[in-house]
């Protein structure tokens, strides 16, 4: 065990360094989705075949997500150093790091969305258009709940994504299990801390997909349709008079 090892045990470097991680990919998942989930509707709404389509501004939104979601991250990192300093007044640190993020993982959300809602039957959508609804009612009350499993998986996608690119806080004087991964473990070779490191994202990854999938089964009305037809479907096999 290597004397790194032990100073972050003691001091409780590990637990911050989890406190960091989760904070960062936290606050970045939520921001990132405050923009790219209605950035996917727009692109899905103003699609040729969408609810409302305007070819100019679907193919401008979609050419700008296709850009930053082809700009290696940590390319887009130094890229992003003056506009960091501009808008929070520092390039380091874990505020710029959350900065960075968002602007990285926004756009891959946006598809994420997208994805999600082109899935909706169309035939839902329609029956909602001939009943009256205008096209925020179809998005809010047809769309989204239509999709929110696949949303869900979604998210779980996005933010695991988010939790990777978060490693690389350490190269921007970041925080995080990956900045005492870098930063610290690397340069003396404590093999052991870059090993725990690991060991703790995978951990972290592992609790983040199993929330999710369980959100996305509780929230699949298929699911629910399913296990209730199983029942009736038991029921009139023990009781031929159960309905």
């Amino acid at each position: 065990m290597s004397t790194l090892f032990t100073q972050l045990w003691s001091s409780g470097g590990f637990w911050l360094g989890i406190a960091e991680t989760l904070y960062m990919t936290a606050a970045s998942a939520v921001l990132a989705y405050v923009i790219g989930l209605p950035l996917g509707v727009v692109l899905v709404v103003t699609d040729r075949d969408g609810l409302a389509p305007v070819t100019w501004l679907n193919k401008t939104l979609g050419i700008l997500v296709n850009i930053f979601r082809s700009i290696p991250f940590i390319i887009l990192m130094v890229a992003l150093i003056p506009v960091s300093r501009a808008l929070i007044g520092t390039s380091i640190g874990n505020g710029a790091m959350i900065l960075m993020l968002v602007v990285a993982s926004a756009p891959y959300v946006a598809r994420m969305v997208e994805s999600s809602l082109k899935e909706v039957d169309k035939g839902v959508i329609e029956a909602a258009r001939s009943m009256g609804a205008n096209t925020f009612e179809i998005i809010w009350k047809v769309y989204l709940p239509e999709a929110r499993p696949s949303l869900v998986v979604g998210a779980v996608i996005s933010t695991v994504t988010i939790l990777g690119y978060s490693a690389m806080s350490g190269t921007i004087a970041g925080g995080g299990l990956g900045a005492i991964a870098v930063t610290k473990a690397r340069p003396s070779n404590a093999q052991d801390v870059i090993w725990l490191c690991v060991a703790l994202m995978v951990v972290i990854v592992q609790v983040i997909q199993e929330l999710g999938m369980f959100v996305a089964r509780k929230v699949d009305k298929r699911l629910r349709l399913n296990k209730k037809s199983k029942r009736l479907h038991e029921n009139s096999d023990t009781d031929p008079t159960a309905v």
